[in-house]
């Protein structure tokens, strides 16, 4: 299958620009066995006698889940021997020359985390829709960020700027919710505003051919140092008319928001977290089956090859980072219009730098950074949970657990990560 570009064609299917990989990766067994050998430590050098309550259903759904009550030790022991299993099924895996398939991970990650909460919560109750809606509000803007992410570097622009991004869209979308009296309008000033970060960002990188890292971080530093002037001479005395900006409320979908502990996490969410859906999907779509993400990919991959063949590089890579803008604003707009009811400064707290790590955890790979920014969202909320149903686990460790995440995605612990090949390479014709 083909594609028309203008002067010639290029396959659709093209493996390269796909970023699938034929490589044997030995990281997966490694990595399920250092964090099965953890699980078992904590298990059998710090026992907790008891019972875990996992409560699987809020008190508003229309169907009642029955509450599930577990022997704390004996479930930890069980799991852990699911994941010592899981890690020697692996391990032989890779011995034959394959990786861990998608079915092993989820077991793997499931199995854990299970045995880790009924450890770390012996005597207390897990509220497991509430650990996941949480979960899901603190993932909303790095999932956005992570899109926006993947969309630049798959044209070949490193977007250290995400941070920027998030929080000139929290800025805007405040300012002109509250002037407007509507949140509609802060979130179309929200992608505006991520936009022009974008814009600045491609003038430099692109046109300019400056260090795309450099101009990055010079941008975010930028965004904080004009958002935090503009927060204490214009919003802080006005307030009230500049910054308390109307919310979205939560929008339940009919029957799908009624279906037990899926229903309440997902389907009774507010406007922004269903663009988030659409937003995930039709990125995605795009970006593997359509001629633009072909486009997109190949610039990304060899532009010198696509401009042979008819693909304007820099007019591509402006467009895309211009759309990568506009994604990374909308996540800007969940922090004033749906999280907190008004701007304040550095409020995004280096969430881009996380939805960067996304990108590089899921590979590039759109589905994959929307998974690892669920996992950090994950990792955020469960120590404010287990804090609040007083787990003995330290709430320093806790607070630090997003971080450690984040590193081990950042130092590629979780397998070989490759960038498209032309990624931060500014393009000169000629």
């Amino acid at each position: 299958m083909s594609t028309q570009t203008g002067e010639a064609s290029i396959p659709i299917h093209e493996t390269p620009l796909a970023g699938v990989t034929t490589v044997v990766d030995r990281k997966a067994p490694v990595l399920f066995g250092v964090l099965t050998l953890g699980l078992l430590l904590i298990v059998a050098l710090v026992p907790e006698s008891g019972e875990t309550t996992f409560r699987l259903a809020a008190p508003s759904d229309f169907a009642q889940v029955p509450t599930v009550t577990v022997p704390s030790t004996t479930t930890a022991w069980l799991l852990v021997v699911v994941c010592a299993l899981c890690t020697a099924w692996s391990m032989l895996l890779y011995r034959r020359g394959r990786n861990a398939p998608l079915w092993l991970v989820a077991i793997f990650s499931l199995a854990w985390v299970v045995g880790f909460l009924t450890w770390a919560a012996t005597g207390g109750t897990i509220p497991v829709v509430g650990l996941l809606a949480g979960s899901l509000a603190l993932a909303v803007p790095l999932v956005f960020g992570a899109l926006g992410g993947v969309l630049g570097e798959r044209s070949g622009v490193v977007n250290i700027a995400i941070d920027g991004q998030l929080l000139a869209g929290a800025f805007a979308a405040a300012i002109v919710a509250s002037a407007a009296g509507s949140p509609w309008a802060g979130l179309a000033a929200a992608m505006v505003a991520g936009t022009l970060v974008a814009l600045i960002l491609g003038l430099f990188a692109i046109t300019y051919f400056v260090d795309q890292v450099i101009v990055g971080v010079v941008l975010n530093v930028l965004v904080i140092g004009l958002t935090s002037f503009m927060f204490t001479q214009v919003l802080a005395p006005n307030a009230a008319s500049l910054n308390s900006p109307p919310r979205f409320d939560v929008v339940p979908i009919p029957v799908l928001g009624d279906i037990p502990l899926v229903g309440p996490v997902f389907f009774r969410q507010t406007v922004i977290v269903y663009l988030l859906y659409v937003a995930v999907a039709v990125v995605t779509w795009t970006l593997y089956r359509t001629r633009w993400g072909l486009r997109v990919r190949a610039v990304g991959e060899h532009p010198k090859a696509a401009d042979t063949v008819g693909i304007k590089v820099n007019r591509t890579r402006y467009r895309t980072i211009l759309i990568a803008g506009a994604v990374a604003g909308m996540g800007g707009a969940f922090y004033t219009l749906v999280s907190v009811p008004q701007f304040n400064r550095e409020m995004t707290g280096g969430a881009g730098y996380i939805a960067l790590a996304a990108v590089i955890f899921g590979k590039w790979d759109p589905i994959r950074a929307t998974l690892a920014a669920l996992l950090f969202g994950f990792a955020s909320n469960l120590q404010g949970v287990l804090s609040v149903i007083g787990s003995p686990v330290p709430s320093q460790f806790m607070l630090m657990l997003p971080y450690v995440v984040t590193i081990f995605a950042v130092a590629g612990l979780v397998g070989k990560s490759r960038p498209p090949a032309a990624d931060g390479i500014p393009y000169r014709k000629g």
